[in-house]
């Protein structure tokens, strides 16, 4: 039986090639997006560049609860997965005292809450089998403090808490559990900069080091994967 790996928000960037490296390597995908016509276009990609591929995919909302927990149950009826890729998230930038009504909330519940509860849905059946690989996407935002990050800078804060306890929590159940905290990447998050493309790093370097951070021995864990662009932040 093949491995099986989730991925949330698994159409663009940093999750998409994540689920390309996996796919190389035989694992059963399982994702979700908002959009129905994106989880199309990566079905289409992937059946032709990886036959055979197990994919599941729902269209879901991961900034709604009740997608959240939705997309748990579909995927616990096919497999509890190896892996965990809490990628799902959405950079609004904005400065704390101006930015609009509402940001808060928003990127708290993308990027904090959707991998909170989406995690808390499959922990329960990782411990009973004591073995696991939770990885949370956050950001070198989650490391400084810079001005106009808002509050996606404190939800990417918040995560790297979150990934921290999570570990401390789950070490005992040969769970591993590592935060990923990329630099600038070249994905949607950027369109329209006046940026070359050379100056970012490309998502699939941050894809292979999660697929090097998945295969060490059993006897060891990657806590922490900090990733900057050669040339330093933008």
């Amino acid at each position: 039986m093949s491995k099986s790996i989730v991925v949330t928000g698994g159409t663009k960037g940093i999750g998409k090639a994540i689920i390309e490296r996996f796919a190389a390597e035989g694992f059963s995908i399982y994702t979700c997006a908002r959009s129905q016509v994106g989880l199309d276009e990566l079905r289409n990609e992937l059946e032709n560049r990886f036959p055979g591929v197990s994919l599941f995919t729902m269209r879901a909302d991961l900034s709604q609860k009740s997608d959240v927990i939705a997309f748990a149950e579909a995927v616990k009826k096919q497999a509890i997965p190896d892996v965990l890729v809490n990628n799902t998230g959405v950079f609004l930038p904005g400065s704390i005292h101006s930015e609009p009504e509402g940001n808060f909330e928003l990127l708290m519940q993308t990027n904090l809450y959707s991998a909170y509860y989406l995690t808390r849905a499959f922990t329960a059946e990782m411990i009973a089998r004591k073995s696991g690989h939770i990885f949370s996407i956050g950001s070198i935002a989650g490391l400084t403090a810079y001005a106009n990050g808002g509050s996606y800078a404190i939800s990417k804060w918040a995560m790297l808490g979150f990934t921290k306890c999570l570990r401390q929590e789950l070490k005992d159940y040969q769970i591993k559990v590592t935060s990923v905290m990329p630099g600038a990447t070249f994905t949607d998050s950027w369109q329209g900069a006046d940026i070359p493309e050379s100056r970012f790093m490309k998502a699939s370097d941050v894809a292979e080091a999660v697929w090097s951070a998945y295969n060490l021995s059993p006897y060891s864990v990657v806590e922490e994967i900090v990733i900057r662009p050669q040339l330093g932040d933008l």
